[in-house]
């Protein structure tokens, strides 16, 4: 019998499931996007997202258990995300989970989204089975995704240190909103990164906001608005110049958050960057961590590419820190679309 839990993520317009052995190894994850269905609108749709979540949970937990070989009766413990995120579609995936939790007579764990994403990158990763990706050691953290764009000092599991965090637009947010400008499709992030590759990153000088010394705080939406100001000077049917934009105002965001990053290891005196978050999937992103943490003996630590988006995988991994920590939730436990991480 293995001893595992089920965890549901539905903090947004990904319904995610996943079952997660208790020593942090994951068994399977199943997440059905709705990028398609959201297109047509630009962004998200908050009763389109709760409506499709509804329609696909019972599935995917029923996948989550089959490819995990695990039967429902054998499963020790149910988690869900709790927030931050769109109360309308968190409502779901908690809703599930304590009703399986009391159906099953087994404990509950409410998780924050976020500790999701920062814990992450050390999913996959570890020694034996008995502490496969459970140490979590001293570092700075940066999640960077499309609704938070965050630095914190991880002192242990739990104890979080909040250095900086973005005072208007996330990261995520400014590349989707820049790649609307730009006519691209929705999400803009994924095809600024795309186009990027064959533009000159120098070709248009935007701005670094907040860029004095000793600052950890993070501003995009100056950078968005010199970009929206530069468009009635250029022409974007030229394909070469709207690759040019991109990269130019990729690297502009991506130079922020590494200097920053690089700058809080240091005031914290630590050797180790963890990286987390949709945003982490990008390939310049990625590139200049590497680059940057080598010149000043710096490990950086990536989250894998699969689990970079919203997963229920690091919903149970999360949750599973916290089971070993000896921490259960109240089925009462209400969700909260502004959840913080560190109070």
């Amino acid at each position: 019998m293995k001893e595992c839990l089920l965890a549901l993520e539905t903090s947004c317009d990904e319904t995610a499931a996943s079952v997660v052995d208790l020593n942090g190894r994951v068994l399977s994850s199943e997440v059905v996007t709705q990028i398609e269905a959201h297109r047509v609108y630009g962004g998200v749709v908050p009763e389109l997202a709760s409506r499709n979540h509804i329609m696909h949970m019972r599935e995917l937990c029923e996948q989550a258990l089959e490819s995990a070989g695990v039967k429902l009766g054998e499963v020790s413990a149910f988690a869900a995300t709790s927030g931050p995120g769109l109360v309308s579609s968190l409502l779901i995936g908690s809703t599930m989970a304590k009703a399986l939790a009391l159906a099953e007579d087994k404990p509950y764990l409410a998780i924050n989204h976020l500790e999701g994403h920062l814990l992450s990158p050390f999913m996959g990763y570890g020694g034996s089975d008995e502490d496969l990706g459970m140490a979590i050691p001293p570092h700075v953290a940066l999640i960077v995704s499309g609704g938070h764009t965050m630095l914190l000092h991880v002192k242990a599991v739990g104890d979080y240190q909040l250095l900086g965090r973005t005072r208007d637009d996330a990261a995520g947010e400014a590349f989707d909103k820049v790649g609307k400008m730009l006519g691209l499709p929705y999400p803009g992030g994924p095809e600024i990164d795309k186009l990027a590759v064959g533009g000159d990153k120098k070709a248009f000088e935007f701005p670094r906001s907040m860029m004095e010394a000793g600052n950890l705080e993070f501003s995009f939406s100056g950078l968005k608005t010199a970009v929206l100001y530069h468009l009635p000077k250029i022409d974007l049917k030229d394909a070469q110049t709207l690759k040019d934009v991109c990269a130019s105002f990729q690297e502009a965001v991506i130079e922020v958050l590494v200097e920053k990053a690089l700058r809080a290891a240091k005031l914290c005196g630590v050797l180790l960057i963890s990286v987390s978050g949709g945003v982490s999937c990008n390939r310049r992103l990625r590139e200049r961590l590497v680059e940057r943490g080598g010149q000043q003996s710096v490990e950086i630590k990536l989250t894998q590419p699969r689990y970079s988006t919203d997963n229920a995988a690091m919903i149970g991994f999360a949750a599973v820190h916290r089971w070993r920590a000896g921490l259960r939730s109240a089925l009462e436990t209400d969700v909260s679309p502004n959840l913080p991480l560190v109070s």
